[in-house]
Parts: structure tokens; C-alpha cells; sequence
């Protein structure tokens, strides 16, 4: 099973070796750049910043209040799911990475065959967590974001993807289990949190009609 779904029939370290191997004397930094935008512990920046956002959209003037409240749920289902997801998909990585304990690069191949940019890490590979984070942060705000935005969203999550392989952290198929374990998390959360609303919505409108 494992040399299907992770080794992938030996593409999963020449994919690795493809993207590690690639050096110029800027790319570390524009990849170290890459990785420190998707670490968890920014989760309160992001946070912030998305309620600020959402307040200046949200009080912009409208002309009917209807749209008005349309904007408000939108954005508070937003910032639910953002905020569940992350705290889901920390104790789901939290519960998969201990237990399934993948070798990182530098400790499952030759040494010397690896790049290494910062502090070399060895244990617990799979999946990736700031893969993980990228998607959550992007599946999160799909739903409020215009075509340009989605595209630099998607440019984002692969960007921090490629950046997890080229600093030697990770391999591909730990980028790739990051990707799809939050991309799925954030598919549930999104909606158990639509469906709370629609019951919600539905339990007012029948508390009004009985009034």
C-alpha cells in the first residue's frame, strides 16, 4: 500500500529530488518566504485581519437590508469555517503525524542527497502542516473570493507547497496528504456550518410566524 499511495512508484522521490535539487541564490529566500507565510502560529494575524476586512465590507453602504444581511452571513460563515477548520485540522494533524511518524528527506535518504535550508527536521513528515494551513487559509475564503483572488490563492497554496519540498522538508506526498486532509476538513466544517444556519433561518422564521 505504502509504495502506491506515498512512494508512488518511486515518482514521490524523484519528484522530490526534481524540485530539491533546483538552486539559484535567491530562491532559498523567496522559498523561506513562502513556508513563513503558511505557519500555523499566524492563524490570529489571519484571523484579524479577515474580521477587519469583513467590517469594512460589511458596513459599506447598501441600499436595501436584505443585500445588508446577505453580506453579514456571508462573512460570518467565512470567519466560522476558517476558524473550526483550523482548529480541527490541528488536532487532525496533531492525532496522523505522531502516529504514522514518516521519516522526513533528510533522515530516509543518503545523506548529502538532501538540501537542507534552516533547521533540518527528521521525523513526523506525514502530512505537511503548513501545506495543510495554506489550504485551509484558501478552501476557507473560496467562497467570497473573485476569479483574480482565486487564482492567487492557488499560486499561494502551491507555492508553500513547493517551498516545503525545496527547504527539505518534506516530500511531495507529504504536500499532497496536507492538501487534501484540510481541503476536507474545510468541505465539512463548511457544511455542518451551512446547515446550522439554514436551522437557524428556519427556527426564526417559524418563532415569527407564530408571533
Amino acid at each position: 500500500m505504502k509504495e502506491i499511495f506515498y512512494d508512488w512508484g518511486g515518482a514521490n522521490v524523484w519528484l522530490f529530488h526534481a524540485i530539491n535539487d533546483l538552486r539559484f541564490e535567491w530562491l532559498d529566500n523567496v522559498m523561506l518566504l513562502g513556508t513563513g507565510l503558511a505557519d500555523h502560529t499566524l492563524f490570529p494575524l489571519y484571523l484579524g485581519l479577515l474580521t477587519l476586512f469583513a467590517l469594512v465590507v460589511v458596513n459599506t453602504p447598501v441600499q436595501d437590508s436584505t443585500h445588508y444581511r446577505v453580506q453579514v452571513t456571508r462573512w460570518m460563515a467565512v470567519i466560522a469555517v476558517f476558524s473550526f477548520a483550523y482548529l480541527f485540522d490541528g488536532l487532525l494533524l496533531g492525532v496522523l503525524k505522531p502516529f504514522l511518524d514518516f521519516p522526513r528527506p533528510p533522515l530516509a535518504l543518503p545523506p548529502g542527497t538532501v538540501h537542507i535550508v534552516g533547521i533540518p527536521e527528521y521525523h513526523h513528515s506525514l502530512p505537511s502542516g503548513h501545506s495543510s494551513f495554506a489550504m485551509v487559509v484558501m478552501a476557507s475564503l473560496w467562497p467570497i473570493l473573485n476569479r483574480r483572488w482565486r487564482v492567487a490563492g492557488v499560486f499561494f497554496v502551491l507555492w508553500v507547497g513547493i517551498s516545503r519540498m525545496s527547504l527539505g522538508a518534506h516530500f511531495p506526498a507529504d504536500v499532497m496528504a496536507g492538501f487534501l486532509s484540510s481541503l476536507a476538513v474545510v468541505l465539512l466544517v463548511y457544511v455542518a456550518i451551512q446547515k446550522l444556519m439554514r436551522l437557524i433561518a428556519g427556527r426564526t422564521i417559524r418563532f415569527r410566524g407564530a408571533n
